[in-house]
């Protein structure tokens, strides 16, 4: 067997995926100071909220959207690594929604322990998933880092009196989740044990595109992806923003295929349980057992939208209620 074929890219990093993200408590100290006093008109979408993309108005009927992640490996394999990172990145462009345009790669090679023919292989899958989108790849950045990483910075394009963003959520409003959780407890199951899940590969390389069109056409305006801060971490700031209190049916959530039995295994990722300690101190719990919380705030990569509303064919996990005590209210 050839190099290529024998190397474990996850073995190449501490983390991995959206679950290598820095915790969203230290995250909103260190970006506070980007908040502008006077952001002005056309800067649609800024810093304030944590949205998944910035947006700009460039004329009356019509706005960029911009926005840039990268991560280390999720899964061993370069090229579908790839297609999960490009997916991911597109994902909040699809997010805001918007549709993506142009993007250019992101990449972070251990040149001198990894081959440049599995840097190749990744930038593959990142076209594969751009292509998928009807989206340019054009060029990038590489550095020469001790961990793999790989994403891209991504442009698209959106009406400015259509977006969907994390403030625009109102009481009465039902919460629906366009793709099953689970992946961070996945990919920690993968990276200790090799085995594969295929069904969480088909979660993370599915593009988010239908779902935000279905959102648009529903005339939805909030919304927001499910990546690392978990669902719990990510209807928190969308109920913060918004000003609600949004009471989510945990039996309602769907899981992805042996995410319970990977979670009593013991592979969580390290990234869920600061999610779920972020969001205790603002949330109702009820009866629920550590093991149910720490499932929704799993650290997701490449998830699906959180929709305050209602879509055809996405289960309904909870409803919006105008603010209470708790941000979070789980029964």
């Amino acid at each position: 067997m050839t190099q290529m074929e024998t190397v474990r890219l996850t073995q190449y990093a501490r983390g991995g995926g959206c679950a290598c993200k820095i915790p969203p408590g230290e995250l909103e100290e260190a970006v506070a100071w980007l908040v502008p006093q006077s952001p002005g008109a056309d800067l649609l979408v800024g810093v304030e909220h944590g949205d998944d993309g910035a947006v700009v108005r460039v004329s009356p009927s019509l706005a960029v959207v911009v926005t840039a992640d990268f991560f280390t490996p999720v899964v061993d394999d370069a090229y579908t690594f790839g297609r999960i990172a490009g997916t991911n990145a597109l994902s909040d462009i699809y997010a805001m929604g918007g549709v993506p345009l142009v993007a250019v790669n992101l990449l972070g090679w251990p040149r001198d322990r990894l081959p440049a023919e599995l840097a190749a292989e990744v930038l593959r899958g990142g076209l594969a998933a751009a292509r998928a989108a009807r989206c340019h790849l054009a060029g990038g950045h590489s550095i020469d880092d001790p961990e793999p990483k790989y994403g891209m910075a991504v442009t698209g394009t959106a009406d400015p009196d259509a977006l969907l963003r994390i403030d625009a959520a109102q009481p009465g409003l039902p919460l629906s989740l366009t793709k099953p959780i689970g992946t961070g407890v996945l990919n920690a199951w993968h990276k200790a044990t090799g085995s594969v899940s295929e069904a969480a590969i088909e979660v993370m390389t599915t593009l988010n595109a239908e779902a935000s069109r279905a959102a648009l056409a529903a005339g939805i305006r909030c919304a927001t992806d499910v990546t690392g801060f978990g669902l719990l971490g990510h209807l928190f700031k969308l109920a913060r923003a918004s000003g609600v209190t949004a009471v989510v049916d945990h039996a309602a959530v769907p899981l992805i295929d042996g995410t319970a039995e990977a979670a009593r295994a013991g592979h969580m990722p390290g990234g869920s349980r600061r999610n779920l300690d972020w969001v205790l101190p603002h949330t109702d719990t009820g009866t629920l057992s550590e093991e149910d919380l720490l499932l929704l705030a799993d650290a997701q990569t490449s998830g699906g939208l959180l929709v305050a509303g209602e879509l055809p064919g996405a289960p309904v996990i909870g409803e919006l209620v105008p603010r209470r005590d708790s941000a979070l209210v789980i029964r």
